[in-house]
């Protein structure tokens, strides 16, 4: 593995808020098809549960916010799929919240279009060819 001057060598998760885990896990894994890796007990009260994309090794941690950090964030995350329509037309007829629609606005831009989790957590997904 290739590292960085740092001797960082990978993004291993993106942490974002959830402020009901079990009802995330259902979100992440029926509608939208990741598997749950990981989902242990902490501290005091407290459960890491990790979720990924089938073929992914970057994960999405769903942690409880910190005390006085608000859920319901912009999460820079971006997820790719090879038919933008399909994955949309999916979504859509599950009930999650998508965009009116796929924004097109031509080359080099790919389509795409944003939705938003149980707790209004914003993503990105972007179709690769």
């Amino acid at each position: 593995m290739t590292t960085t001057a740092s001797g960082i060598g990978a993004i291993g998760l993106v942490i974002i808020p959830s402020t009901d885990q079990d009802r995330s896990i259902e979100f992440y894994v029926q509608d939208l098809g990741f598997e749950k890796r990981t989902d242990v007990a902490f501290g005091e009260g407290y459960r890491w549960v990790e979720v990924y994309p089938p073929s992914g090794t970057t994960g999405i941690a769903l942690a409880p916010p910190r005390e006085g950090t608000p859920a319901g964030v912009q999460t820079g995350i971006s997820l790719t799929t090879g038919d933008i329509d399909a994955t949309y037309a999916q979504l859509q007829s599950r009930g999650v919240d998508v965009d009116a629609e796929v924004a097109r606005m031509g080359e080099p831009v790919p389509p795409m279009f944003w939705f938003r989790d149980p707790d209004g957590n914003t993503l990105l997904i972007v179709e690769q060819s």
